[in-house]
């Protein structure tokens, strides 16, 4: 890649500041629900501490509002990463401020400090300058490793950068190199698919992926806005009505190449233990809405995913909250798994889905970033990338 990578870099007694990306699922309890997003940046804290660096780590977690919040406090990441690493991680009361730069000055190689949470000042989000350099000062050396954050220009993805040397973690690099070579140059026949709830949200992937893929598969409620399009009635489907023109537009572009559900689960309300049956596409009457895709529509993806060589999977093909509506999209989990293809979760939904049908261990890479996946799938410059280091 064309950045600064954490290859790239002499950190041998220096004291690095890392970006990761913290932002874990927690009970109200406070206890970690799901640590995919911890254990997926040891590698690179493994390496900093490896070639004798003095770490410092700050990431983000919730959305806490007008300062401090007790419950979006770290100390539950501190405690489960240094259960990870097998070392004590020193967890800090700020991110910024005397106490903290204080903490950091007094790290030796081979030690590990945790910054609280980034957003308990609005300084953050705001991408303030002065913010940015009081984090800077922590350091020698700047890392990014939160993926699912440099699609924002926050103080700590983009503005830090502009203070310090800054290089891509392997976690960053190795979300690059796939997404990016998924795009740019894939092994080909490659198949995109998109589902989720809404066409509006992904208008832009979808024109970018129509002049990149071989296929592209829709499914989720999105599909249900396209059938529309086409003239099926939906019943009390989830139909965006202001975008059948934009569908409809899509479809002409696309032709052969934009392939929409061929049946469907129907439900006769939005429940877990609603009422269910299998219909073709015409039969989809009033007070029934579509949930899932049926099974005929999963044999006709999962033979075309069996054919590809790259497979770039961004959002479900039902309401898979719901065990009565999830086969579609573990069904399609499944036919990626089995594939011989380069296969790539694009984050969110699909990626929890994914973790859920416990086949992640055989998929090629799930992206950590829901909403940074879907710009960089629109093929959009992120400003926690742009900002790194030029190599």
């Amino acid at each position: 890649m064309a950045k600064l990578t954490i290859t790239d870099l002499d950190v041998a007694g220096k004291r690095v500041l890392v970006r990761c990306d913290f932002n874990v699922p927690m009970d109200k309890g406070l206890n970690i629900t799901e640590d995919m997003r911890i254990r997926a940046a040891l590698p690179t804290i493994n390496y900093l501490l490896e070639h004798g660096a003095a770490v410092i780590l700050c990431s983000h977690l919730g959305r806490p509002k007008g300062g401090p919040d007790d419950r979006l406090r770290l100390t539950p990441v501190a405690a489960r990463l240094a259960e990870l690493l097998g070392r004590p991680v020193l967890k800090l009361d700020d991110c910024v401020g005397p106490e903290v730069q204080a903490a950091v000055k007094g790290l030796k190689p081979g030690q590990v400090a945790l910054l609280e949470n980034l957003r308990f000042h609005d300084a953050e989000t705001a991408n303030d300058p002065a913010f940015a350099r009081q984090l800077a000062r922590l350091a020698d050396v700047f890392v990014s490793d939160a993926f699912g954050t440099v699609h924002r220009a926050h103080a700590s993805t983009a503005g830090v950068a502009e203070y310090l040397p800054s290089a891509a973690g392997f976690l960053l690099q190795k979300e690059i190199e796939f997404l990016g070579g998924a795009l740019e140059n894939p092994r080909r026949p490659f198949v995109a698919i998109l589902g989720g709830a809404k066409v509006s949200d992904k208008i832009a992937v979808i024109e970018n992926l129509l002049d990149k893929a071989d296929t592209l598969l829709i499914g989720g409620g999105m599909a249900n806005t396209f059938l529309r399009a086409q003239g099926y009635e939906m019943g009390d489907s989830l139909v965006e009505e202001s975008s059948l023109a934009l569908a409809r537009e899509l479809m002409a572009r696309g032709g052969e190449r934009l392939v929409l559900p061929v049946d469907l689960v129907v439900a006769d309300a939005f429940a877990a233990d609603a009422n269910k049956r299998t219909v073709p596409l015409s039969g989809v009457e009033r007070g029934w809405r579509a949930l899932d895709v049926g099974p005929e529509t999963v044999a006709l993806y999962a033979d075309t995913v069996a054919c590809a060589g790259t497979v770039v999977w961004n959002g479900p093909m039902g309401v898979f909250e719901f065990p009565a509506f999830a086969e579609g999209t573990f069904a399609l989990a499944r036919a990626l798994a089995d594939s011989q293809a380069i296969t790539i979760i694009g984050g969110g939904d699909s990626a929890a889905a994914v973790e859920q049908s416990g086949l992640a261990d055989r998929i090629t890479h799930i992206s950590t970033g829901g909403g940074a996946s879907l710009e960089f799938l629109e093929g959009k410059v992120l400003p926690g990338i742009a900002a790194l280091t030029d190599k």
